[in-house]
Order: C-alpha cells, then structure tokens, then sequence
C-alpha cells in the first residue's frame, strides 16, 4: 500500500490534513503557529495573510476540531469562508471548538483565528 509522504515542517507547525484533487495530487494544510484575538473576518483574514497563511475551509476547521482541538481555545474560530446564500451576504462561517458546532455568523462579530499554509509537493 502506498504511503502519503508528510512533508517536512517548520518549528511550531502542526500537520493537519492533506485533500487530493482530480489529477490525484495532494494539497497539504499545515497549522501555523499561533492563533490571532477576536477581531472581525476581515481583519482576520488580513492577519493570516500578515503571517504567510490563509484562514483555514470550514472542511479544515471540522478537522482541526477532530483531530487537533487541544490546539485551539474552546472558542469561535472564523474560517476563510463567506457564506454564499444571497439572503446572508457578509456572513462567513466559523468552527466553535468547545461545542464542536459550526454555523455562519455577520463577519463584522468578532473571533478567533489560526492561520493555516497550504502547499503541493
């Protein structure tokens, strides 16, 4: 059986999960470390770019929350996804890490947030 091969981190990194596309191809998601105060997803996601990263999906976030939840305050954590009904227009989604519910909320409410990298290799 064929192994995925983890790529090799820098310090304070934490591995979390890899997706493979249509081609077969593995995108990594890698914790940074860290985590950013409340602050609203704008600001939020300004910051995870400030430290070379991204907000992490609401797929990374269910995850995080499964497999890495002693990583994370057991608070609300903003994803790097807006809502896209039409009806909740600058709402985004968030992962609560105390409940394990994830659920959209105004994106001007302020939360949490770890930024994650993303790579191919």
């Amino acid at each position: 059986m064929q192994q995925i091969q983890i790529p090799e981190l820098a310090a304070g990194e934490i591995y979390l999960c890899g997706f493979v596309d249509a081609n077969g191809d593995i995108e990594h998601t890698v914790l940074l470390p860290g985590d950013n105060d409340d602050a609203a997803w704008q600001a939020q996601m300004e910051w995870a770019k400030s430290v070379g990263g991204d907000l992490p999906t609401r797929a990374e976030l269910v995850i995080a929350y499964e497999k890495h939840r002693d990583q994370f305050q057991k608070t609300a954590y903003w994803s790097n996804t807006p809502d896209d009904d039409p009806g909740y227009s600058g709402w985004a989604w968030y992962q609560y890490f105390d409940y394990g519910i994830q659920d959209y909320y105004d994106q001007g409410n302020e939360f949490r947030a770890r930024a994650v990298r993303r790579f191919k290799n």
